[in-house]
């Protein structure tokens, strides 16, 4: 099943059209300038560019529901983790998510979906090397490279070690390899913003950008929820004091 969310932009007279496809398989978005931020209430699939800040007190409200549905229970050990528990990284294999057997890395559909004025390896549909990125943790405007990877980092918003230690432990590959892999959960950032989060929840920490906070922790809780993943005590009151 799939859906298509279409987005026409109509710029000194030229209409531009974006398709966000949302199927397995489909193929990331190709990164255009109608690439622009969407709020996580508008893009449950996570196939949509990016994350927009969260202004409204309706919306606001809709993200304390949402986060209020949150189950707790104290960290568990990182006994047994490490990365290889969640599958080949970046791996095109996993079961049951959007973008899963295009033939491209999940890091390249990541890049792809938010990156504007994208550019492939020539000869390939698939292998991003430059890009401009609008980063949603600090604001910054990016204009990236291949050659300095790490200066733009795929995040997972519910970290894998986080994840381990409170459900995923437990869970079987195919599920760990869905999670690692779920654009839902993957935001291209700033690496340094990314390196400092390192396996943080929200309680320890938050964009350097207050202004995306709710957006943020909105997002970690549809992944947690949609895993359902529990998160500290101190997580959630957390969480729900970015979106008050």
């Amino acid at each position: 099943m799939s859906t298509k969310d279409t987005v026409a932009l109509i710029a000194g007279g030229v209409l531009v059209i974006s398709l966000f496809g949302t199927a397995k398989g489909t193929q990331a978005t190709h990164g255009t300038a109608a690439n622009t931020a969407t709020s996580p209430l508008a893009n449950r699939g996570g196939t949509r560019p990016g994350l927009a800040p969260i202004t409204s007190d309706a919306d606001r409200a809709a993200a304390r529901r949402l986060i209020s549905r949150l189950r707790v229970k104290g960290r568990g050990p990182a006994t047994g983790y490490t990365r290889t528990r969640y599958g080949d990284n970046w791996a095109d294999t996993a079961p049951s998510v959007p973008y899963a057997g295009n033939g491209c890395r999940t890091r390249d559909d990541l890049l792809a979906r938010d990156g504007q004025d994208v550019r492939y390896r020539k000869g390939s549909r698939c292998v991003v090397v430059a890009m401009r990125l609008a980063d949603p943790y600090t604001g910054k405007a990016i204009a990236w490279r291949k050659s300095d990877a790490d200066e733009v980092q795929v995040d997972h918003v519910v970290p894998l070690a986080y994840a381990w230690r409170m459900a995923a432990a437990r869970w079987p590959m195919s599920k760990r390899l869905d999670f690692a892999n779920d654009p839902l959960n993957l935001l291209p950032v700033d690496g340094a913003a990314n390196e400092q989060k390192d396996a943080s929840g929200p309680a320890s920490w938050l964009p350097p950008r207050r202004r995306i906070r709710c957006a943020y922790v909105t997002r970690f809780a549809q992944v947690a929820v949609k895993y359902d993943v529990p998160v500290t005590p101190a997580d959630k009151r957390t969480m729900l004091a970015q979106c008050r």
